[in-house]
């Protein structure tokens, strides 16, 4: 019998059963992770958010098995073939593989050879043979010749008894599980090209002639080999080493079987028969279908992997660097239809926009300068963020000669990722944030703020369009969606929101709110005011005690009645705070960073029966420093001048970039040339790095050393390894294993001269 849900779970992720049941109790209750997590320590003995999101999903998974479980022993009890011992290897059963292999037999089906051919009386010649090999099968099956049963000869009969003997070898459970555990051991995963699709599969080439063994096919691999396939390109097709060998013995697999019924080849009557009985049940009863299981284990394991990868990048694309409350100007780039202009303020509300047109064809230079610098000195302006589309880099030397011509204006630039901006654009949201304002110029407003806070302005457009995945479109939905929605809760819950700024989009990712209540809020916002407290919320249409008491803790209030309500301090938690001060003897303003009296005191002399020292100890940090941003010092990167094109860049070249992409095989690096470098993960560090996540996370700033250059493919590979000159470059990749594909963006020179624009601002100054 196995252990209980519980006790697997609690093995599985190494905690005590108490810690076990009371998270799910608090799950079966509605409360959500980030709220168990942060507020409900004490229950859980600190079950962290990871921890529990394993925890949600591992539970739906075990109680789809118990429930399984039941309906597959109340189908064979009906069936009246449920005995003691099946029942205990139904009971048994830890995963839904080997839940379905029992039942197999038992299981309704259509009706097919086999049946016909044991309604046609051919079963006891079928077990006779089997049995007993010293029989002659023509003679043998002389004797269940029926015309009226449909057996006109003994040919029939023994292709009867044959279909009765492949369907019960399909059906041996522990048969099945020997060759599927031998298949995923030794089977190798082998592709080649479909005849004739050489040219339009020229980006598969590295898969025209390919194998590896399943159980060591990395997850981008076996996502780029599946592509190819769904894309008529590659054939692929599972081998084992004596075939691929060609030994000539009999096959593994085939033996195995035989094993099963004891059967060795003696020269008897039947063991021919026999022999070639087993032969057509492993090619054409087992083999296929363990093919089918062996294929959808390493696609359902590539994308495990690949969901994963996303989701990390995601996190660490959402908890970058903010860099505040700034006044920002936004460019998203263009060529033709020029540059869009959007100046937000510190809050991120607009205040002007503008198009100016400094490239081909109109190279308005000079007049560009003159209207980015007049809005700057306007609004003040302190950041320049610019989107790394079609004409950044172009952009991004306007933005530097605007930095360069007018000192006194003080602003900083940055490149930043403008994925998803487009699909924001065009969003209802955006329409009715911008009413009036042209989908274009919204794209300028979404990359200013995304540069004053990433997390506020992505959880506005669907993770799936931002773009740090790896074959994101090959992969389960809705599975990559679940857990792309649980790392935006988990980004957003983990830095808290100002509920008195914060947008409905972000409101709506808070614990316990959703987007009809983030509307209510914002519309109470709007119609009486800012927030002075927390209880105010509960004024809030269709907020009830239980939605408060899970969103309270992650609703901030600056500047409101109370202090404790800008902090990650809960509601409920006060009269915690209240002893604290009592003991200390000083107000909660006094008290709010007072790193000195705060580190003398215990937490265990301000515990009770509710609040524990789980609870106490966040408090005290939060005390400490209220409303702590998890998020890392902001910092900005410098793209080397005269660098523009992949044909700049020359092996050796050291340049400073941005990882936009990590993926197992490597990261994705912008170092300002339309086109990311791959430091390929045996790149990445002087040591072996199994993960390139232990080295580097998306929107890090990097240093790097061009190793090649492949202008043809829009390939670069870099390095990050101390040793590497750029003489060698690391191993290659299959060209389908990046998702980043590569972009054609118009390279456009500087069409004006330093002195021209330095008089056109002497101009704007007078």
């Amino acid at each position: 019998m196995l252990p209980s849900i519980t006790q697997r779970l609690a093995q599985e992720l190494n905690a005590r059963p108490q810690q076990i049941d009371a998270a799910i109790a608090l799950l079966d209750e509605g409360a959500t992770v980030p709220f168990i997590a942060r507020y409900r320590k004490e229950a859980t003995g600190g079950l962290d958010d990871t921890q529990l999101r394993d925890l949600e999903v591992r539970l739906k998974y075990l109680r789809e098995l118990e429930e399984r479980r039941g309906v597959i022993l109340d189908s064979i009890g009906k069936q009246g073939k449920l005995t003691a011992e099946l029942s205990e290897a139904i009971r048994s059963a830890d995963n839904k593989t080997t839940l379905e292999d029992l039942y197999l037999p038992y299981k309704p089906k259509r009706r097919n050879k086999a049946q016909i051919a044991r309604e046609a009386g051919l079963e006891p010649l079928a077990h006779l043979l089997r049995d007993d090999p010293l029989q002659n099968p023509q003679d043998a099956a002389a004797a269940y010749v029926d015309a009226e049963k449909g057996v006109a000869d003994s040919a029939a009969a023994l292709e009867g008894a044959r279909h009765i003997l492949m369907e019960e070898l399909g059906e041996t459970a522990e048969l099945i599980g020997k060759l599927r555990d031998y298949g995923w051991r030794e089977g190798v995963l082998v592709s080649t090209v479909v005849e004739g699709q050489e040219e339009a599969g020229a980006k598969f080439a590295d898969y025209f002639d390919f194998s590896q063994r399943l159980a060591d096919l990395p997850s981008h691999r076996a996502l780029a080999l599946f592509r190819g396939r769904n894309e008529n390109i590659l054939n692929t097709a599972v081998k084992f080493p004596h075939e691929l060998e060609q030994t000539g013995q009999p096959h593994p697999a085939e033996q195995m079987i035989a094993a099963q019924w004891n059967f060795k080849p003696q020269g008897r009557p039947a063991d021919d028969w026999l022999q070639q009985t087993i032969r057509w049940a492993w090619k054409i009863k087992l083999a296929p279908h363990l093919e089918v299981e062996w294929l959808m284990r390493v696609k359902d394991g590539a994308e495990e992997e690949a969901i994963r990868v996303f989701a990390t990048n995601l996190k660490d694309l959402l908890l970058a660097a903010p860099a505040g409350q700034r006044a920002t100007m936004g460019l998203d780039p263009g060529l033709r239809t020029g540059v869009k202009v959007a100046v937000v303020d510190n809050t991120g509300k607009l205040l002007d926009t503008a198009t100016i047109y400094p490239h081909a064809p109109r190279d308005d230079w000079n007049g560009s300068l003159r209207t980015l610098g007049q809005l700057c000195a306007k609004h003040k302006v302190d950041l320049i963020a610019i989107g790394n589309g079609t004409a950044s880099r172009e952009t991004d030397k306007l933005a530097a000669d605007l930095i360069k011509l007018a000192p006194e204006l003080n602003v900083t630039k940055q490149v930043v990722s403008e994925a998803g901006a487009s699909v924001y654009s065009a969003s209802e949201l955006a329409a009715r944030e911008f009413p009036v304002l042209d989908v274009s110029l919204r794209g300028a407003v979404s990359i200013a703020r995304r540069l004053q806070d990433p997390l506020a302005e992505l959880v506005k457009i669907d993770p799936k369009s931002i773009g740090v995945g790896q074959y994101q479109h090959d992969v389960n939905q809705t599975d990559l969606a679940r857990s792309l929605d649980a790392v935006v809760e988990d980004c957003v819950n983990a830095v808290g929101v100002d509920v008195n700024t914060a947008s409905a989009p972000l409101l709506a990712r808070i614990s316990g709110l959703n987007a009809t209540l983030a509307r209510e809020i914002v519309a109470y916002r709007d119609s009486n005011g800012a927030f002075k407290n927390r209880l105010q919320l509960k004024q809030v249409p269709r907020l009830g005690d239980k939605t408060f008491e899970q969103a309270a803790g992650f609703l901030r209030i600056a500047n409101g009645d109370n202090p404790l309500d800008a902090s990650a301090v809960h509601p409920e938690a006060y009269p915690v705070v209240e002893k604290i001060l009592s003991k200390t003897g000083k107000s909660v303003a006094h008290l709010i960073g007072n790193s000195d009296v705060l580190a003398k005191l215990a937490p265990q002399d301000f515990t009770d029966e509710r609040f524990g020292v789980f609870t106490v100890k966040d408090i005290l940090k939060e005390l400490d420093k209220p409303g702590r941003d998890p998020r890392p010092e902001f910092k900005t990167a410098t793209f080397k001048d005269g660098v523009e094109k992949p044909a700049d860049l020359t092996p050796g070249m050291e340049l400073e970039g941005v990882v936009t992409n990590v993926a197992n095989f490597g990261a994705f690096v912008d170092i300002g040339v339309h086109q990311d470098g791959l430091v390929h993960v045996s790149a990445l560090a002087d040591r072996f790095i199994k993960d390139p996540h232990e080295v580097v996370k998306a929107g890090d700033i990097v240093k790097v050393r061009v190793l090649e250059v492949d202008i043809k493919r829009n390939r670069i590979a870099l390095t990050m390894r101390k040793n590497d000159r750029g003489d060698s470059a690391p191993p290659a990749r299959p060209a389908t294993s990046s998702n980043r594909p590569a972009t054609s963006r118009p390279q456009q020179p500087a069409p004006k001269a330093e002195g021209a624009m330095a008089a056109a601002f002497a101009k704007l100054r007078k």
